[in-house]
Order: C-alpha cells, then structure tokens, then sequence
C-alpha cells in the first residue's frame, strides 16, 4: 500500500451493537455512526475478545487473545510488556498518538503511543484488584446505579466533550503532515453510570422503548452461570418495568451524545480535507445488557454483551456495504498496520503467531467460514468461559458447568438454548466444541487465570488487605478521586 493513509480510529466504551440506527435500532439517534456505515462497511458479526475493559482492550492492542497474554481481567492492566500495533508504528517513526480513555496501567509504562493526550487509566496502576478474587467473592452491590438511572451531569460527560475538542485540535494541528499518522481517539461512553444529558434523555420516551429479551423474573435463563452474577450484583430482585425503561433511555441519551462528539470529530476530518485519505474505524470494547436475562452491564456472552458495532470507511472501502463475517477486536491490529503501509511481509511476519485477519481483507471476502473467540475469566465469575461464534452458530463452553448452544439465523434474541434436550444439535455442539478446543484448553487457561490472579491478590498484601482496600464503580477520569466502598 506504499506509503499508506491516515488512520483515526475512535473506541468508544460498552456500546451495545444494536444500539445504533445503522444497525436498524428502531429509535435510537446516531446519525453520525449512521452516515460513517453510509459511507463504508458496517460489521454485523463483530464481538469483543471478552466483554470487560481491561481483556478486550490489551486483545485489541496486541492482536492476541487474552489467554495468550495474561491480562485476565479489571485488576491485572496491560503495561505494555506485550508489543502493541503503537509499538511497531511508533518504533518505525510514524506518528501514533492517542487522546482519551485507554485504561492501560498507566503509571510510566510504554503502552507504544508516542504521545498519551488526557489518558483515562486504571485506579493507582492496578484497577479493580477485587475482581482478582474468584472464590467466596464479596458481592457487588449495583442497585443503586440502576435505581438512579436518568437525566443529569457526570464526569464522562464532560471528558467526552473535552476529549472531542481535542480531537479536532489534534487533526488542525496534523492536518499538512507529510508522512500518514495514526491516532486513536477513546471515548468513555455510554459506559454507566446511566446519565445522559436532559435533552437527549428526553428523546426517549419510556413508552416508546422496548423491553429486552427475557428481562422479566420469569423468562430468565436459570444457567448457573447467569444466577450467580443475579445474586452476585444484587439483581436477583428482579426491576421493575419502568426502571429498566428509564435506564434504556439514559443508556439511549448517553449514545446519541457520543455519536454527536464523533460527529464533531468528523466534521473536523472533512473539513480539513483529510477524509481523501483516512481510514476511519469506529468499534467499541464490548457492549451493555441493560436487564437481558435479568443481567446490567457487560460480562456475558450473549450478544448484547459480547457483540461490537463495528464500521471501517475511507480509501478502498466499499460504501454502504455490509460484511457478515464474523470478526473480532482482534482484527483491528493488521488492519491498522495494513492501513499505516507497514509492507506486507512486516504484517505477515507480525501476525504469525497472532489471530486476527484484516478488516479490509474480511470485507472484500464476507464468507462466514470463520470462528471467532471470547473468553471470560473476570469479576463475578467463579470459572471461566468462552464463546466461539461459527457462521449461524454460536457456541458458549463454561468450565465446569452446562454448555449453551443457539441458531443465530432463526433464534437472533438467543431464547433457544439447543444445548438442552434438542438431540439433534448434538453433532453441532460436538463439531463447536471440537473447533474451542483446537484454539486452546479451556480448563488449562481457566487454571492459568486463576493462578496468576491469586499471585496478583498476594503481591498486593493478600485476601484481606484486598477486600479492605474495596471497589470502585467506575474509573475516574483524570483527576478525579476514585470513590472507593467496602
């Protein structure tokens, strides 16, 4: 690809991939996502590496899947000491930059940027250390952020702006650069708390949202995976309908304000004559349950949680087109690459031992003869899991406990779970499992988790000095103190 193009990739944080009206949301407003697909390739079978921050994010920086890197969950960051795609462009003198969250460790470690612009890190360098603890956990209480969902202010609200404004500073400033450049711009939202701003939250009537699938007590899955995080975060009582309408419309409010800051990013791309030559990815690093199955935030597998929207547009990206390969976070590190003019022996060489594909690549041959990998191995989980999605179906394997298996093509809402007591799904979650165990050994990596969160716990003053320390609901941004509770 010569010298390459641009490339401004902007990650956003537990977006839900159909909550965009690109991805036929029936009220949702994201006309900037909307007119981004409009001009590129919409991904309708991405998923996350693992559907929580700190995984999906060192998987996405690495091109590795997490069990081959060790950053298992909220309390173990990336610090850099596996090389990212910003190391290798940076180490060859491009000029890749990141502005906003990243929630890396921070602390002066080389996560590979040559400039890190208002980073959101991890709590004190070491995150959700709590997390870390697998067995006899203390529960997690979140009612309250449910309970509280609705109009107002926050912290992320005012950093996204802010983050925004950078951006488009950022591209003036770069806008006659002679050599391609990279920069990744992170935004928080619509990560909770649920708060949107007044005016977007009222475009959202509660009589106009629809309810999620098997949100009530009693269409909810009774996996013993799915009970264990109701009682673990305290929602095993059930919510009331309007409750869960009006963090819908939070939810709602906080994703149109985020595509109204990229939309302002943008703008800034076209109007300073950039857009010729950039290539724009947009994804976030997992998504939202907003009550599915009985569940708030990320850490299932079922798609509210573990897919990603995910759209590429610019040179030699077909417009309005949609791919329905499965693709992964992961895939972002060779595009990237491909995209900057790394020549094409560097790429292969670099993705050797990595499993991702070229979204370019993917685009122009859609076929669906591809699996693609999440695990779990994070807070509230006793055990790990994983997924492996394979053309209709999707496959979800947990250690320990009973499999699930469903026909995406004819079961979209995931209600039909063929891994009970329908035989003649038998050779398919046969052949499924065959496929997870050829990419790697479920129980071995559940062990490696688990033993390397244990040392974690000890080389921070042990069990109890952890659970005295306590949680935090959500990272602070810069210079905000993190409010920590027993």
């Amino acid at each position: 690809m010569g010298s390459g193009m641009n490339v401004l990739f902007i990650l956003s944080d537990e977006h839900a991939r159909d909550a965009a009206g690109c991805y036929a949301h029936p009220i949702v407003r994201t006309p900037n996502l909307d007119r981004l697909a409009a001009s590129g390739t919409r991904f309708d079978t991405a998923y996350t590496p693992c559907p929580i921050c700190i995984p999906a994010r060192a998987a996405l920086a690495t091109g590795h899947h997490v069990h081959d890197i060790g950053y298992w969950d909220n309390g173990i960051p990336y610090d850099g000491a596996v090389r990212s795609w910003h190391h290798e462009l940076r180490d060859r003198g491009r000029v890749v930059d990141s502005i906003g969250k990243l929630h890396f460790k921070g602390q002066g470690c080389d996560h590979g940027f040559r400039q890190e612009i208002e980073p959101l890190h991890v709590v004190d360098g070491v995150g959700d250390l709590l997390g870390c603890i697998r067995d006899d956990a203390p529960r997690r209480h979140k009612r309250a952020g449910i309970e509280e969902a609705g109009p107002g202010d926050s912290t992320y609200i005012r950093y996204d702006r802010d983050n925004a404004d950078r951006a488009c500073s950022w591209l003036h400033d770069h806008a006659n650069d002679a050599s391609p450049w990279v920069l990744q711009v992170g935004f928080v939202l619509p990560h909770p708390p649920y708060i949107a701003p007044p005016d977007l939250y009222d475009d959202y009537p509660l009589d106009a949202i629809a309810l999620p699938p098997q949100w009530s007590e009693d269409r909810w899955p009774r996996h013993p995976t799915l009970e264990h995080f109701r009682s673990f975060f305290d929602f095993d009582r059930p919510f009331g309908e309007q409750t869960v309408r009006r963090l819908a419309a939070a939810y709602y409010g906080a994703v149109s304000y985020l595509d109204r800051q990229i939309g302002r990013v943008l703008d800034a791309l076209t109007e300073l004559g950039l857009a010729q030559n950039t290539l724009v990815i947009y994804a976030s690093d997992h998504g939202e349950s907003m009550g599915a199955r009985g569940i708030f935030g990320k850490f299932t597998m079922y798609d509210e949680s573990a897919a990603v929207p995910l759209i590429v547009a610019g040179p030699g990206v077909d417009a309005g087109a949609v791919c329905v390969a499965p693709v992964s976070l992961v895939d972002v590190y060779p595009t990237v690459l491909e995209a900057a003019g790394l020549p094409d022996a560097t790429v292969a060489g670099l993705m050797a031992d990595r499993p991702g594909r070229s979204l370019l690549a993917a685009a122009r041959s859609p076929g669906r003869e591809r699996a693609v990998l999440s695990e779990y191995h994070a807070v509230g989980s006793r055990r790990g899991y994983y997924m492996l999605r394979y053309r209709a179906w999707k496959y979800v394997h947990y250690v320990d406990e009973p499999a699930q298996l469903f026909d995406l093509d004819v079961d979209p809402s995931e209600i039909n779970d063929l891994a009970i007591e329908h035989p003649a799904a038998d050779s398919v979650q046969q052949r499924m499992r065959a496929m997870l165990f050829d990419i790697l050994d479920p129980d071995a990596a559940d062990r490696q988790a688990r033993d390397d969160q244990k040392r974690t716990i000890e080389r921070h003053g042990g069990r109890e000095a952890v659970i005295g320390r306590g949680a935090f609901d959500n990272s602070p941004v810069p210079g905000e103190e993190p409010k920590f509770h027993l």
